[in-house]
């Protein structure tokens, strides 16, 4: 049984790693904190420690709050430590062998009722749990960065988990003030599968040269409502991420046409422009210069744009409803508290008009004569 009481170990002191475990601190848990380097155990705890202290400053939480968090957390020097953890989450490389061979390590130390959980992005599920002596206790919790702030929490349960240990998960989740949404254990789960389209077709129209990233990017900002355009938000999360993720979703779908990489990303990345953290990408991040102003703006195109974009999304959000990747409300759930989308997805298709929606992909599927524009089944 999960409560308050449980003790939680979470396994990698990154972004997410910290994130997670200030999470768990802040519902009132117990929380070891372990990375095989000591050093990103003590930045992690820094970290924490500061971000406590400043929403404590700006009255999100009291001084004894912050003090109380941070005390429940503790940065461990050896794997054995969580040897009385009943949830661990794991949060590290997202390389299948090595996560495989730290689960191995952590089953030899816990209790056969601990809950064994990966933070993975992109794994299957499945897979990792296989590689455990007892996998129906494992199952997928995929958390958004940064995790103290993002709502959503991906719970995917592997073909070989109990549906206890599911529905513990969910309330559990619940209790952590999160918002839960059961995904089926398929690449990108619900929200990396749902949103390459955002970026895939931007880039598509990019490189078909009907229009540059400042059009595109202000397409879906003014007639969309979303915070960030695509190429915005690509140069912000990194361009070797964003690239190695859609790459990811490609080849498990055994190179299913819609996830198709760009070649303009992958030379980005080729030449070491990653985005902000580079200062270039899509933008010149090297001076003061707004993006606004580095190139022409064509408001000829904006609704050429925001309607292919939107067709493609929308598409693929029925799909992954008509596949039951996850409930329809689910899914729109998940695009709205995971990537921040003004609306659910499906919900804004039936407000434009599923049969527009077809008929806009019956046009491109015309010109084109491509895959990635067939319309889902849920559509026909």
């Amino acid at each position: 049984m999960l409560n308050v009481q449980t003790k939680v170990a979470v396994i990698g002191a990154g972004s997410m790693g910290m994130g997670i475990a200030q999470v768990a601190a802040t519902a009132g848990h117990e929380v070891y904190l372990y990375d095989n380097n000591n050093e990103a155990v003590s930045a992690a705890l820094k970290k924490i420690q500061h971000f406590l202290n400043r929403s404590a400053s700006k009255g999100k939480i009291t001084d004894q709050e912050a003090v109380a968090i941070f005390g429940r957390i503790y940065g461990i020097e050896t794997l054995s430590s969580i040897v009385d953890s009943g949830l661990v989450i794991e949060a590290i490389i997202e390389k299948i062998d090595i996560k495989q061979k730290v689960f191995q390590e952590i089953e030899s130390y816990v209790s056969e009722e601990c809950i064994l959980a990966s933070n993975t992005s992109s794994l299957s599920i499945t897979s990792l749990a296989s590689g455990v002596q007892n996998p129906s206790r494992f199952i997928g919790l995929h958390f958004f960065n940064p995790a103290p702030l993002m709502k959503l929490v991906e719970v995917i349960p592997a073909v070989q988990t109990q549906e206890k240990i599911t529905d513990r998960c969910l309330n559990l989740m619940e209790h952590w003030g999160k918002m839960p949404v059961i995904a089926k254990d398929t690449p990108g789960f619900i929200v990396n599968r749902v949103a390459r389209p955002f970026y895939s077709e931007s880039l598509r129209i990019y490189e078909e040269g009907i229009a540059n990233p400042l059009t595109i990017d202000t397409a879906m900002k003014e007639l969309g409502g979303f915070r960030m355009g695509p190429f915005e938000l690509m140069d912000f999360i990194g361009h070797d991420i964003n690239f190695k993720v859609t790459e990811t979703v490609w080849k498990s779908f055994y190179h299913e046409a819609r996830y198709k990489p760009s070649f303009a990303q992958k030379n980005l990345v080729a030449a070491g422009f990653l985005g902000r953290k580079s200062n270039k990408g899509f933008y010149d991040y090297t001076n003061d210069i707004p993006i606004e102003e580095q190139m022409e703006l064509d408001n000829s195109k904006k609704q050429i744009v925001f309607d292919r974009v939107m067709s493609m999304l929308i598409n693929e959000a029925l799909d992954a409803a008509y596949w039951g990747i996850g409930k329809e409300e689910d899914i729109d759930i998940a695009m709205r508290y995971g990537v921040n989308y003004p609306k659910g997805l499906i919900s804004w298709g039936k407000e434009i008009g599923l049969e527009k929606i077809k008929s806009n992909l019956n046009g491109l599927y015309q010109i084109y004569k491509e895959e990635r524009y067939r319309p889902s089944p849920y559509l026909i």
